[in-house]
């Protein structure tokens, strides 16, 4: 998803039988049909077929890696009761390898169970593997090692990047390939890349990613989706692939545009985006049912496959949400935790009005199930409960990381990081005069300490910032932790590490001598709580008991800046600035009996911790 940017086959097509698929002739900007291939999706004229007969995609996207795997088949089965007849997913290159070479494809990671999931259902399956998905995940789906070559191109044809893309679609695309449509199974089309127009216009780089599908058993319909601005269409596209176009709102003027581009072939838009997503400290945004029905009501009546941007609300649990640049106003935008995108089917399972408006529509074209709708997932009663016991985390470093030693400071991808908090120390001589400490190359915000006591708070936000650092004694002790938001997923600051990647500066002088920890906080047995509060930055633990599982909210009304654990399973970010004001905690993450909440804290905690019935989006 191009997520800042809201708002052909080219040349003349052979027809008679369009078929993109492992019969496909290659020519210069055209594609020459077939005809013996009848199997998987394919393309005559301005229409899709399915195994030789008419198909009309009518999709929906939803992520396996933003909703628990034991709600996969739930909500899977509330977008079949919705009409849809595909589901659309990304692949997040960073959720199956956050550390190079560690490849993982089991439990949450397994894919393959997904798309058999998906089949059982009744919907067929459209995969778009990236590398690069945007999605408003982490570094857009981009594992963090990238980052700790500085110089390393991304999304480009060099050398250095295209080997490593290769090893992942090596690893990644033959798992997929038997469950090709083409070979009876239920995956008919895989995107290349995702929305490169609006990026770059490397026609070599997504001309070997075509190929490299290829060459790992990928034999189903390609297609580029793109923007429907002709720069995004002309240098996303190649001239051989189904070009499709993402869009909100009216579809007459995308759909002309991709017409001008690609005169003949299916219209599809790849992305309608049916609501949106948000950022810590702006609305929360929303969409009227109405209106997004009435145009995709447009759409059917244009005879036009879509699929819907997102199908299924959900969740940025952990470390996993990214963040955008507004170029205009210089500043870093972190997104919020939920994923709910006021979709048709909400973050919990809710049956929304929109839900309701769009399966009208969808049923005056196309036939949905006549099936009894889903009922709401059970939630758990409210009670609110007090934490009985912390530790402060600068007095737990020893039982969270190992120090690194380094000259000057630097960032976490290069200690073999992937997401998290990092920790940095050094000692400035004195007696001196106070100066201003400042830090350059910051991501994201830092806490300043000098013995131990809390002197401010540095934000990349505001790049002239600085924290008065007096030295009135032989020497202080500096601590500097820094907190992360999300890596940048959209635009030209993709390469967005995080920590300190300059200098740290007191006065004019660059302080040296640094013990760095780096803090992925994915082992917390290590900490030992003691009766009490504690001020932050710190972990606060409470039990929370409950007699059976079910969906629940948590919120922390008082508290600031945080994360926080569910029995071990980081739910995510929460900040007082919101829109967000509650975290979704699925059912399969509760046990019966008592439940461990743990809070990190970085600033004062609340008084209390709720569990609610209902979320609190803003």
């Amino acid at each position: 998803m191009g997520s800042v940017n809201r708002r052909g086959f080219l040349g003349s097509i052979a027809l008679g039988g369009l078929a993109l698929g492992s019969g496909m002739v290659l020519g210069t900007n055209r594609v020459v049909a077939q005809a013996q291939q009848s199997s998987g999706l394919t393309v005559r004229g301005d229409e899709f077929l399915l195994d030789g007969e008419p198909f009309r995609i009518i999709a929906g996207e939803m992520h396996y890696f933003r909703t628990h795997p034991d709600h996969w088949r739930d909500r899977l089965a509330r977008m079949r009761a919705l009409g849809l007849n595909t589901v659309d997913t990304y692949v997040a290159w960073n959720f199956h390898e956050p550390r190079r070479g560690a490849v993982d494809f089991s439990g949450w990671r397994d894919l393959v169970r997904f798309v058999e999931t998906a089949a059982d259902v009744g919907l067929k399956v459209t995969v778009r593997p990236g590398p690069y998905i945007c999605a408003e995940w982490d570094f857009g789906g981009l594992p963090a090692w990238l980052l700790a070559d500085p110089d390393l191109p991304l999304r480009c044809d060099e050398l250095a990047y295209r080997d490593l893309v290769d090893e992942w679609f090596g690893v990644l695309l033959p798992r997929l390939a038997p469950l090709q449509a083409t070979r009876g199974g239920p995956v008919i089309a895989f995107q290349v890349e995702n929305e490169y127009g609006s990026y770059g216009n490397d026609q070599v780089h997504l001309d070997h990613l075509r190929k490299t599908m290829r060459g790992n058993g990928i034999d189903s319909l390609l297609f580029c989706s793109n923007g429907p601005s002709e720069w995004m269409l002309r240098g996303g596209n190649l001239p051989d692939v189904l070009a499709t176009v993402n869009f909100d709102g009216d579809p007459t003027e995308p759909f002309a545009a991709l017409r001008r581009y690609q005169p003949e072939g299916p219209l599809w838009c790849t992305e309608f985006w049916d609501g949106w997503f948000d950022h810590w400290g702006e609305p929360h945004h929303t969409t009227d049912p109405v209106k997004t029905a009435a145009d995709v009501e447009k759409i059917l009546a244009a005879k036009a496959s879509v699929s819907l941007y997102m199908a299924v609300g959900s969740t940025n649990f952990g470390w996993w949400a990214g963040a955008n640049f507004d170029e205009e106003n210089g500043t870093y935008q972190p997104t919020v935790t939920s994923y709910d995108y006021d979709a048709p089917i909400g973050e919990a399972g809710e049956l929304t009005t929109k839900f309701h408006r769009i399966r009208e529509v969808i049923a005056r074209h196309e036939q949905v199930p006549d099936e009894p709708l889903p009922e709401l997932p059970p939630r758990l009663p409210a009670q609110r409960v007090q934490p009985n016991a912390a530790v402060g985390l600068l007095d737990s470093l020893d039982s969270l990381s190992k120090p690194v030693r380094r000259s000057a400071p630097v960032h976490m991808e290069a200690l073999g990081q992937p997401y998290g908090l990092i920790h940095y120390r050094t000692r400035v001589q004195g007696p001196r005069e106070t100066a201003a400490l400042r830090v350059r190359g910051l991501a994201d915000r830092a806490l300043v300490f000098a013995d131990g006591e809390l002197l401010g708070t540095l934000d990349r936000n505001d790049p002239k910032g600085s924290v008065e650092v007096p030295v009135p004694r032989e020497s202080v002790q500096l601590d500097l932790l820094v907190d992360t938001g999300g890596r940048i997923n959209y635009g030209h600051r993709l390469n967005d590490p995080k920590g300190i990647t300059d200098r740290v500066l007191h006065g004019s002088q660059a302080l040296f001598g640094w013990e760095i920890r780096p803090l992925p906080l994915d082992d917390l047995s290590g900490l030992r709580f003691r009766p009490g509060t504690a001020s932050g930055p710190a972990f606060h633990r409470a039990v929370l008991r409950i007699d059976e599982p079910a969906d629940g909210f948590l919120a922390l009304p008082g508290w600031e800046k945080g994360v926080v654990w569910l029995n071990g399973f980081l739910l995510g970010r929460y900040w007082s600035i919101g829109p967000q004001r509650a975290l979704y905690a699925p059912s399969p993450l509760w046990i019966a009996g008592e439940n461990e909440l743990i809070v990190l804290e970085l600033h004062q905690p609340g008084g209390s911790i709720e569990l609610r019935s209902e979320p609190d989006l803003g």
